[in-house]
């Protein structure tokens, strides 16, 4: 079913009998039935021509009534005429909608214009009657509107397909000549190694010499011919067809540029994680992790002695990126109507009084 309740166009798309004259393809195999884009009614040739042969008359199914002439019949590719009628829908507007990709700023914009021509088919295929004018009168604005930049496009595309036929048959020709060589080679590897032998058979049966110089030397003239028929494949020879020939250069292409290889997956996106402030060690002296190393059961379930080394260390030395002069003076600075932290420790009292200066590193050398 369509859309807004409308019916598909054929009932029954395997359904053999005119529905003019009532003729059944069981009846009569021969018989060939039409279909007109203006209704996509069909029926069978014989009323086609009987019909339509003296000019334009109306459909002759019940309740159609449009206008159709001889040669807007032609034979349906598809059985169901649904889809038939949407194929032709689109190759309709794709001759007038047929911006190119290289003219849109932007990926977004020309996604955007795909999604408004895909639009536009649904309304025309879809659509109740008041949705399939607007959807046709919107296309024929833009038709008149945009004249001449549908006929350039139309006309680049004409050459696009020509380039593109002469390219497969360049490739064809060029394919045509490989077989061609490759025959020819064996068959001079074949006559070589004939000559070959016969020129052995001749020298054992004519000189004194011993036959395993003989094959030895044989051998090193086939060697010899092989390498020499392989040095000549690898000259590139100049085609007179092929679709790098200067008739067939296509000027305006990007250049192809070879993908950079993949790196590895990294979480922190480059960050650098090695720590500043000390150089970890593989072993730390420890009377509390003695027995922890020399115990399997510890090591088990994948635990790593590097893991708390590394965690230890970073948990020592993280206090030094706290500058609490500077957070104190901070809050001095502050409003009175802003309450200061109530808590404070002994140490970062002791650190506030004093008039020690740290090195200003706010670096935190987190490892995980």
């Amino acid at each position: 079913m369509f859309r807004n309740g409308v019916s598909k166009l054929v009932d029954n798309p395997s359904d053999d009998i005119c529905p003019v004259c009532k003729s059944n393809r069981y009846l009569n195999p021969s018989l060939q039935f039409l279909i007109n884009p203006e209704c996509y009614h069909k029926m069978c040739s014989t009323c086609v021509d009987r019909i339509f042969t003296s000019g334009p008359a109306p459909c002759p199914v019940p309740h159609c009534g449009k206008t159709l002439r001889k040669r807007g019949f032609h034979k349906a590719f598809f059985a169901d005429l649904a889809i038939e009628r949407e194929v032709d829908v689109r190759k309709r507007v794709g001759a007038v909608f047929n911006r190119r990709h290289d003219e849109f700023e932007t990926l977004l914009d020309w996604n955007n214009y795909l999604e408004e021509v895909e639009g536009l088919v649904f309304d025309i295929v879809e659509g109740d009657v008041k949705t399939r004018t607007i959807a046709e009168e919107k296309l024929r604005m833009y038709k008149e509107a945009n004249k001449g930049v549908i006929e350039e496009n139309t006309r680049v595309g004409l050459e696009e397909g020509e380039l593109e036929r002469r390219r497969e048959k360049a490739e064809r020709e060029a394919a045509r000549q490989r077989r061609l060589a490759v025959l020819r080679e064996e068959e001079e590897e074949k006559a070589d190694m004939l000559k070959t032998r016969q020129s052995v058979l001749d020298r054992l049966a004519n000189e004194d010499v011993d036959a395993n110089t003989i094959a030895a030397q044989a051998q090193k003239i086939i060697l010899k011919k092989t390498s020499a028929r392989r040095a000549l494949k690898d000259i590139p020879i100049q085609s007179n067809g092929s679709a790098m020939d200067a008739g067939l250069t296509i000027r305006g292409l990007k250049k192809k540029e070879a993908p950079a290889p993949e790196k590895p997956y990294d979480p922190f996106g480059g960050l650098d994680l090695t720590p500043a402030r000390y150089v970890l060690q593989d072993h730390y002296e420890n009377e509390w992790l003695g027995g922890a190393k020399k115990d399997t059961r510890h090591m088990a379930g994948g635990y790593s002695l590097q893991e708390y080394y590394a965690r230890t260390m970073f948990e020592a030395f993280s206090g030094l990126g706290v500058f609490i002069e500077d957070e104190v003076t901070d809050r001095n600075q502050q409003p009175q109507a802003v309450v200061a932290p109530a808590v404070e420790t002994a140490a970062a009292v002791q650190a506030a009084v004093s008039k020690t200066k740290f090195e200003r590193n706010m670096e935190l050398d987190d490892v995980f």
